[in-house]
């Protein structure tokens, strides 16, 4: 490919840069609510299993084997494909968030409970001896510290948040992935934007470890 070339192609790949703009964008959208429900499911399923009530363990239990021990994109196909079964339709949107978050809610849950397991008791029985609710002194003593000890895991989840995206291709969400393909069906230059889409991709993995990178040195100047 000459010089000549080169200018040709990037002056024609121009068009597609809005439509790679406005599917990043998405793609970022729906990391953000993810990275929100998975914290949700995971706070929920670390403090259960730290329940001293049986059933709550076991529910807690159950939820992080369950979404372990199966395919992603199987629990993505339960939310979208199977939940209108039970009466339950979702926009593509709602469904792969709701199932990307659940999904990743389950490691989340281990991340946390192992952050828990790192404070000792201690500190738990000195908030309660100083007059402190056990919920005051987990929101204002424990989680800041737990936070701070499982935030390079966080992060390893948020990336894998990320990437995961392109699986919600398969229900028909325009994020990256599909959009690519749109365009390679049309154009038929298969290596153009798949490389273009995974370019991006790893562009933004980058920015939001350089992201976390910083939240680490921030908490870690503040305890």
């Amino acid at each position: 490919m000459n010089l000549t070339n080169i200018k040709e192609w990037i002056v024609d790949f121009a068009a597609y840069v809005p439509g790679f703009a406005k599917a990043a964008g998405i793609v970022l959208v729906l990391t953000l609510l993810i990275i929100i429900v998975s914290w949700i499911c995971g706070l929920i399923a670390a403090l259960g299993k730290q329940s001293r009530l049986k059933f709550v363990r076991s529910a807690a239990s159950f939820y992080v084997w369950f979404i372990r021990g199966t395919p992603t994109l199987v629990q993505v196909f339960i939310v979208y494909f199977g939940f209108p079964q039970l009466g339950l339709k979702l926009s593509p949107f709602v469904a792969g968030t709701l199932a990307l978050g659940i999904s990743s809610g389950a490691y989340v849950a281990e991340t946390i409970r192992a952050g828990l397991t790192a404070i000792p008791k201690g500190q738990m029985e000195s908030a309660l001896a100083l007059g402190m609710s056990r919920a005051g002194a987990m929101q204002r003593i424990i989680l800041p510290q737990v936070f701070r000890i499982i935030l390079p895991s966080l992060t390893n989840e948020a990336i894998a948040a990320l990437k995961n995206t392109s699986l919600l291709s398969t229900i028909t969400v325009v994020e990256l992935t599909l959009y690519s393909q749109l365009l390679i069906a049309s154009t038929f230059r298969p290596f153009d934007f798949y490389i273009a889409s995974a370019l991006i991709y790893l562009v933004m993995t980058s920015l939001l470890s350089r992201l976390a990178h910083w939240l680490e040195r921030r908490y870690a100047l503040r305890y």
